[in-house]
């Protein structure tokens, strides 16, 4: 019997086997990553986030998930303006993680 839907695929994340590299990595370079606690104020003030989706909570995590791919199509939308930095209650300078992690994908490039 077909009921019109079907069921779509699992989007679990074994965090068990996910490669937390390039997340380690960043967090030497900017330790604020840690610190997040994914509020989502760098999501409601950022100028494109409504536009493409840009968001750096989502860059976090994406990192923490492995989701690499999705990572690097983020960064590439951001502006660099710096209004997630004036918001964030942690006091990340998120600016500069994004710069960091953009440096990151470029000394990665070959294995991404």
């Amino acid at each position: 019997m077909d009921f019109g839907f079907s069921l779509s695929p699992s989007s679990a994340v074994n965090l068990d086997n996910t490669d937390m590299s390039l997340y380690e990595r960043l967090c030497e370079r900017e330790p604020g990553a840690k610190t997040c606690m994914a509020c989502g104020s760098c999501s409601a003030t950022c100028t494109v986030s409504a536009i493409n989706g840009m968001s750096v909570r989502k860059v976090i995590l994406g990192l923490q998930r492995g989701q690499f791919r999705d990572v690097e199509k983020m960064l590439s939308r951001c502006m660099l303006c710096g209004k997630c930095t004036m918001v964030c209650p942690r006091g990340i300078n998120t600016r500069h993680l994004i710069l960091e992690l953009c440096r990151l994908y470029g000394s990665k490039e070959g294995e991404l």
